[in-house]
């Protein structure tokens, strides 16, 4: 499915992002964290570019990305997202 995607609209567009987030959701719910994060971290690396950095989107993705390294015991780099993503839904 991301493949397809990918191909449909380049691997840079919005939809991908979300196809992302929504696999490395998956993954993590499952406990495969070291699978899930490169997924988060690229869901976030192209939202950010092709909607910007204070898109909701974004923190949506900040949101469930500091949920997984919570999970993995990483609670200051958690904190940082999840307050990242709390000044952008601020300003909604």
């Amino acid at each position: 499915m991301l493949a397809i995607r990918e191909k449909a609209v380049g691997p840079d567009h919005p939809d991908v992002a979300a196809a992302l987030n929504g696999l490395a959701l998956l993954h993590r719910q499952q406990d495969r964290n070291a699978i899930a994060e490169p997924l988060y971290r690229r869901s976030l690396a192209i939202t950010e570019k092709a909607l910007g950095s204070e898109h909701p989107e974004v923190a949506s993705v900040l949101e469930n990305y500091a949920v997984l390294l919570r999970q993995a015991g990483r609670d200051r780099e958690a904190e940082r997202l999840q307050a990242r993503a709390l000044v952008i839904r601020a300003m909604q």
